[in-house]
């Protein structure tokens, strides 16, 4: 199963999706693919680590999540819109480059005998990029949501913390 969980920031998406997890499995994963960029990030990461107990097992990776082997397992991927910042920036704002790139690695993932539930930004529902790259990279996110939710069994829209189911 792909489950999709998608809507603006701080509106609840990965306390939802950590509570569908567990609703799931006794032992999830929890596959975060933020970059460390910096000493404010750091706390953040800290913040969504302590937001899980033992329960889980945590695995790091940037970009590559298609080489990962998750047999029979739930998998919460923790965030689309980092994952996708990551190829952006290594790829120097090739929309076309990272996008296919980033499809190359979902298709590697969902391919295998497990539960997914991805995180992903309403990005494109807020106020307009003021720059071409943050156009560029709006249109980035708006593409590979639509890659995800066709192919999820299940997506949802979080707004102010109130899940609404999409499909």
């Amino acid at each position: 199963m792909i489950y999709y969980i998608t809507g603006g920031q701080r509106s609840g998406k990965s306390s939802f999706g950590q509570k569908l997890a567990l609703s799931l499995s006794d032992n999830p994963v929890y596959l975060a693919t933020s970059r460390h960029w910096d000493g404010e990030y750091e706390k953040r990461i800290d913040r969504h680590k302590a937001d899980r107990d033992e329960r889980w097992t945590n695995v790091e990776e940037e970009k590559y999540i298609g080489k990962l082997e998750f047999d029979q397992r739930v998998v919460l991927v923790d965030c689309v819109t980092l994952w996708l910042t990551n190829f952006f920036v290594d790829t120097k704002n090739d929309v076309d480059q990272s996008l296919r790139l980033a499809k190359s690695e979902f298709d590697g993932l969902t391919t295998q005998n497990s539960d997914f539930i991805f995180i992903s930004n309403e990005i494109g529902m807020g106020t307009h990029a003021h720059t071409e790259i943050g156009r560029k990279f709006t249109d980035l996110q708006g593409w590979m949501n639509q890659v995800i939710a066709e192919k999820s069994d299940q997506a949802w829209l979080m707004v102010s913390g109130i899940p609404m189911k999409l499909k």
